[in-house]
């Protein structure tokens, strides 16, 4: 069983200064927020730096919700991740499949629910999501866990197991109109299983989620006038790429150097700001 809940509840100061802006916000419960699940949606991310993200919550603090749980509005979050032992999801994602699937568990640290989730993308680019509520967050597959992924991902006779593991924050904002969610993942933490870790504390990952794509909403603009584009990330792939120096990662090594590239092209860009 991973045990990291109590490093990752403690705020470090980029988690406090962060919710010292947050403070601008109105708070949306997980109750609330059900009205906007977004389990069958379209996904965009965009790259951004950790000075840059706090302009970008002070632009749209009067226009979306936070969510706040057991106090806090920056949650914690650890996840394992599922593959085959010849990285079958993996390599999808690698060889540019448009129909691809990540297969997960994921521990909701400050609300203490886990999910065995099933994410899938299709050739529309829709993505969907199965989940069942697991009792812990280990790195086996129970047999009622194993039952639920082949009903729902068709993997009848195909050996599991687990490959990697990623640590973050999250800010997690909801559209006053409620048709829209945008997740801001901070303090990234990537841990191969079977190599390296690494930490990317500059980085910073928001994914917008939205029933139809629609990169006009207040969010996206902001992210345009401070220049950080939608560019497609996969926390799973880019972790176990710059990890696993013996892992087939030639498509992705144009997209690792872009996120590397566009994290100081944005310090630059904020010091000029300043």
């Amino acid at each position: 069983m991973i045990q990291h809940s109590e490093t990752l509840h403690h705020l470090t100061p980029a988690s406090q200064a962060y919710t010292e802006v947050l403070k601008d916000f109105d708070p949306i419960s997980l109750e609330e927020m059900d009205t906007v699940k977004m389990l069958n949606r379209f996904d965009s991310k965009f790259i951004l730096n950790k000075d840059i993200l706090k302009k970008v919550l002070e632009a749209v603090s009067h226009d979306y919700f936070v969510l706040e749980t057991a106090g806090t509005r920056v949650q914690s979050y650890n996840t394992i991740y599922f593959d085959t032992p010849d990285d079958r999801f993996y390599m999808e994602h690698h060889n540019g499949r448009s129909t691809r699937m990540k297969l997960r568990k994921r521990e909701y640290v400050d609300s203490g629910i886990v999910f065995l989730e099933i994410k899938k993308k299709d050739n529309k680019g829709l993505t969907s999501k199965e989940r069942m509520e697991v009792p812990c967050l280990e790195n086996g597959l129970s047999e009622a866990e194993t039952h639920f992924v082949k009903s729902h991902a068709k993997l009848n006779g195909v050996k599991l197991e687990s490959k990697f593991g990623s640590r973050f924050k999250r800010i997690t904002l909801v559209s006053k109109n409620f048709d829209e969610r945008c997740t801001i993942d901070i303090e990234l933490h990537f841990h191969s299983y079977s190599a390296d870790k690494s930490d990317m504390n500059e980085l910073v990952v928001a994914e917008l989620k939205q029933k139809r794509q629609y990169l006009r909403s207040k969010l996206a603009q902001v992210f345009k006038e401070y220049k950080a584009p939608r560019q497609p990330f996969s926390k799973y792939c880019f972790g176990r790429a710059i990890n696993e120096i013996d892992l087939k990662s030639n498509v992705f090594k144009s997209g690792i150097r872009q996120i590397k590239n566009q994290i100081n092209f944005l310090d630059k860009n904020t010091e000029s700001k300043e």
